[in-house]
């Protein structure tokens, strides 16, 4: 018998959870719902395996072996707790919350508990970033210098997205950071960051930008170079490059390809896909009692969104912030 997976939030990356849940073998219920009627209709209407619920709290009534967690950022924190008070596992697209202080709170009120938390980072469960990763902890690398992860979307997200978004790194540098952290395999210590609006004037509407690049600073003194964009007009592309003393190691594109050849991807569910379908699969399998791993848990979400609040604050400040000057910010939960 299949588990009962829970899925609220239905927009984009939400909608394609539940394809990937209603075509898995171990999933025999997939109970939805969101904020707008229409998509729970939507999509209840295109899987029989879809059953519709009027909240989160009928959702968790129901009685689902497991919770994905798609809704807007400043939703996630509060679902994230309903449903580890209710013994359920959690699976929660990343940020988990609209800062590292907010992030914090949940990390401390979810503690002990013993329910999964997994955070979703598909870039792990992606060949050519997991090969890369490998590469590192081999040693084949020798000693790491730099490393660099590039993210571009073709076109900005709608205004309505980018005014709930909390900013261009916590929303779209947010993947980059915690790729490199993974990759290098150390904390960071201290971030200079800076941004530029080339396109939209309306992003300094939201006190935000649609260019942005981050320096990091390693434990051992590794540097680390985020670049992320909101036009690219050869279209979505995500790059990871790692330099060490005695070799170096590229992932491009594709999971097969080192270098943007070919036909760009329009998207991040295209580029992703495959990786994102991975991860998921493994939650199921982990809520079903066959594993009991986790790709990336709550206390990387905060340290991960610690780097987002101190990218943020040096943009702002024009200086270099150490993550423990983010990190002694007292928390108002």
């Amino acid at each position: 018998m299949g588990v009962r997976i829970g899925v609220v939030g239905l927009g984009r990356i939400g909608a394609f959870h539940v394809d990937t849940l209603a075509s898995s073998d171990a999933v025999d219920r997939v109970l939805v719902t969101d904020v707008v009627p229409e998509a729970i209709e939507s999509v209840t209407g295109r899987y029989c395996q879809a059953q519709g619920c009027a909240d989160v709290d009928a959702v968790l009534a129901a009685g689902v072996d497991g919770l994905v967690i798609a809704s807007a950022t400043a939703t996630r924190a509060g679902f994230i707790e309903k449903s580890v008070a209710a013994g359920v596992p959690v699976f929660c697209e990343k940020p988990i919350a609209m800062s590292s202080t907010e992030t914090a709170g949940v990390v401390a009120r979810c503690a002990g508990s013993g329910v999964p938390v997994v955070i979703g980072c598909s870039r792990r469960s992606d060949p050519a970033v997991s090969a890369v990763c490998d590469a590192v902890a081999s040693g084949a690398l020798g000693f790491i210098t730099t490393a660099r992860s590039v993210t571009l979307d073709p076109v900005p997200p709608p205004m309505s997205y980018i005014a709930r978004s909390g900013g261009i790194f916590r929303d779209l540098a947010v993947h980059d950071f915690d790729t490199l952290r993974w990759v290098v395999g150390q904390d960071v210590v201290e971030v200079y960051a800076t941004g530029a609006n080339l396109g939209d004037p309306e992003f300094t509407a939201y006190d935000d930008i649609d260019s942005a690049t981050a320096i990091l600073t390693f434990d051992s003194g590794a540097m680390g170079v985020v670049s992320v964009g909101r036009y690219n007009g050869r279209g979505h592309d995500r790059r990871l490059e790692v330099h060490g003393s005695a070799d170096s190691i590229v992932a491009g594109w594709d999971p097969e390809r080192t270098s943007p050849d070919g036909t760009p991807h329009g998207s991040v569910p295209d580029r992703l896909a495959e990786a994102r379908r991975r991860e998921l699969h493994a939650f199921c399998a982990m809520v079903a009692g066959a594993s009991s791993t986790s790709l990336c848990t709550l206390d990387e979400a905060l340290e991960t969104a610690l780097i987002a609040d101190a990218a943020t604050t040096s943009m702002h400040e024009k200086r270099p912030v150490r993550i423990d000057e983010i990190a002694e910010i007292p928390s108002s939960d």
